[in-house]
């Protein structure tokens, strides 16, 4: 059976748990030993994954990692049911849009996760933050609104590839309290998405991880959890005026960046 190393909140590992579901490949989970301490000790996850990121999948003897490349290796082997639209253009069009969730999007609700969470900032730099983010996931999802034009799903006629992307980000922005204007094309989409058992799942599991896990303020200050700062992360902290919660983290060894190879 197929085994996915993951953790409930990331919405890159909620990115593969939902297409296997849509495609009905059974699966196990796995959440890897000591992940986030910046010392992951689980060998199985840590194999093939230089990064010591969630989601790894495990088929067999393989490893895959990332989880584009993840939902490419199962669109290939399992073609049935389809989850990418049929023809290039409209492949491109939901890759492109997977993109900028992945990057542009995710960066915010982490940066959220950052400040409200972790309890990274207070006063008047979190109320600055937390401004900024309302702002620019606004504009973004005013974006999307566009990107439904038409089209009752993102990915065209079918829920799929598309959908899938936007669906974990979405859910994240309605918990920290930016979700969709309730009238427009994008609320519709995500409550008619969140009817779907694949995402109801990822989204249930992702709640309980948040309300009954550790006091995430606690375990940074403890030291014993690194946040990752890497790529549009890092960008969007020093771009927004975050750097002194960097330069803090550094100090006190309390974020962490992507791990070197050799």
């Amino acid at each position: 059976m197929i085994l996915v190393y993951e953790h409930p909140l990331s919405p890159y590992a909620q990115k593969v748990k939902i297409a296997l579901a849509e495609k009905g490949i059974p699966f196990d989970t796995r959440l890897p030993e000591a992940f986030g301490s910046g010392a992951v000790r689980d060998e199985e996850f840590k194999r093939d994954n230089p990064r010591h990121e969630v989601p790894a999948l495990v088929d067999g003897d393989l490893h895959v990692v990332d989880s584009t490349v993840i939902l490419e290796y199962l669109e290939d082997k399992f073609p049935e049911p389809p989850l990418l639209p049929p023809g290039p253009a409209e492949r491109a069009r939901v890759r492109m849009l997977e993109d900028v969730m992945d990057t542009q999007y995710e960066a915010i609700n982490w940066a959220l996760l950052e400040i409200e969470g972790f309890k990274r900032a207070s006063g008047e730099l979190r109320e600055r933050l937390l401004a900024r983010a309302a702002g620019q996931t606004a504009s973004l999802q005013a974006w999307l609104e566009r990107q439904l034009a038409g089209r009752p799903w993102f990915t065209g006629e079918r829920f799929g590839w598309g959908d899938i992307a936007v669906a974990p980000h979405l859910n994240i922005s309605a918990a920290f309290g930016n979700a969709p204007r309730p009238d427009g094309r994008l609320a519709d989409w995500l409550k008619r998405a969140n009817e779907r058992p694949s995402v109801a799942a990822a989204a249930a599991a992702a709640r309980t991880r948040f309300t009954s896990g550790p006091d995430l303020g606690a375990l940074v200050a403890s030291g014993r959890f690194k946040r990752q700062y890497r790529d549009h992360r890092l960008e969007w902290m020093l771009r927004s005026g975050g750097l002194a919660i960097v330069l803090d983290g550094i100090e006190n060894g309390t974020i962490r960046f992507g791990n070197e190879v050799g």
